[in-house]
C-alpha cells in the first residue's frame, strides 16, 4: 500500500496538467506577476526621480557661503570690456571731457543739447551704419537699479564690488531688473536713442565710476579690474577758466586780443545734466 502512494501523486498531477485550462492559467499568472514587478519598478523609479527634483531645488535655494568668494576672485581676473559685443563694429561718437586734454581732444568730449554744449561724463558708443545693436555687461556684477529718464532713454546702473559702478544709458529694450547678477558680456539690453546725444543716433551712453569720481573709460579698455580698485583721483576737477570764478582778479589782465578771442569762443560748457538723479 505505501508503496502505490508515489505513483498515485504523479498520476494526480498528470491528470492536471493534461487539462486544456492548465497552461493558459499559468501564462495568465505569470503575466500578471511580471505586470506587478514592471509597475513596482516605475512607482519606484518616479519616487527617485522626484525626491532628487526636490533635492536639488532645496539645495538650488540654499545660498552658497562660498559663492561672493568665488565670484570676487572671478572677477579679480577680468579685464574691463566695452558694453558691446565682440562681433559688433562699434565707434565711440562722443568722448569722455577730460579737464587735462587740449583743446581738439575737448571738444570731442562736447554734447550739444538745447543749444547749448555740456561735458560728456561717459562716451558715446555707436554701430557704424547706426543700426541698433545689443548692449552687454563690461564687467560682472549685480543690477542696482533699473529707470526711464526723459532725457537719457532707459537707464541701468550695476554695482561690481570695491566701489566700482557702470552706467548703461540711452538704451531701448532692457532685459534685466533689479538684483539681477550678470556675468561679463550678458545682455543688458539694446542701443536707442535720446535727447541728451541725440545728434549720435542710436547709441549707448556709457559711465564708469570708482566711488563718486567719473573715470574715462577709454583708458580702462581692455586692463585689469585691478587697476579701477587702485584708482584714485588727485583732485576733483573744476572748470579750466576763472571766468566764472568769483575770487578770480585776472578777468583785469586781458588785453584786447584776447578779448576778441574770447568773443569767438562759443559758450562755456556746462556739466551735463546727471543722467542718473544723483547730485554732483
Amino acid at each position: 500500500m505505501k508503496g502505490n502512494f508515489p505513483n498515485e501523486s504523479k498520476n494526480k498531477w498528470t491528470r492536471i496538467f493534461k487539462k486544456k485550462w492548465v497552461f493558459p492559467a499559468l501564462y495568465i499568472m505569470l503575466a500578471a506577476f511580471l505586470l506587478t514587478a514592471v509597475l513596482w519598478y516605475q512607482n519606484i523609479e518616479r519616487k527617485l526621480s522626484e525626491g532628487m527634483e526636490e533635492f536639488n531645488q532645496a539645495e538650488g535655494l540654499e545660498e552658497d557661503p562660498f559663492e561672493d568668494e568665488i565670484e570676487a576672485v572671478i572677477q579679480q581676473k577680468e579685464t574691463i570690456k566695452m558694453p558691446v559685443a565682440d562681433n559688433v563694429q562699434t565707434e565711440i561718437v562722443t568722448n569722455f571731457f577730460d579737464f587735462d586734454a587740449d583743446e581738439a581732444s575737448q571738444e570731442d568730449g562736447l554734447i550739444l543739447y538745447n543749444d547749448r554744449y555740456y561735458q560728456s561724463k561717459g562716451i558715446d558708443i555707436a554701430t557704424v551704419d547706426g543700426e541698433s545693436f545689443d548692449v552687454v555687461a563690461s564687467l560682472s556684477g549685480t543690477v542696482k537699479e533699473v529707470k526711464p529718464d526723459p532725457l537719457n532713454g532707459n537707464v541701468v546702473i550695476m554695482e561690481h564690488g570695491k566701489d566700482i559702478t557702470t552706467y548703461y544709458a540711452s538704451l531701448d529694450d532692457v532685459d534685466v531688473e533689479v538684483g539681477t547678477k550678470l556675468k561679463q558680456g550678458a545682455k543688458i539690453g539694446t542701443a536707442g536713442k535720446s535727447l541728451f546725444g541725440q545728434e549720435n543716433g542710436t547709441h549707448v551712453h556709457f559711465e564708469m565710476r570708482k566711488g563718486d569720481t567719473e573715470v574715462n573709460p577709454e583708458e580702462f579698455f581692455n586692463k585689469s579690474i585691478e587697476m579701477l580698485e587702485q584708482f584714485k583721483a588727485d583732485t576733483t576737477p573744476s572748470e579750466p577758466d576763472e571766468e566764472n570764478d568769483p575770487d578770480s582778479d585776472n578777468d583785469d589782465s586781458l588785453d584786447e586780443a584776447d578779448e576778441d578771442k574770447e568773443e569767438d569762443k562759443p559758450e562755456k560748457p556746462t556739466p551735463n545734466p546727471n543722467p542718473f538723479g544723483e547730485n554732483d
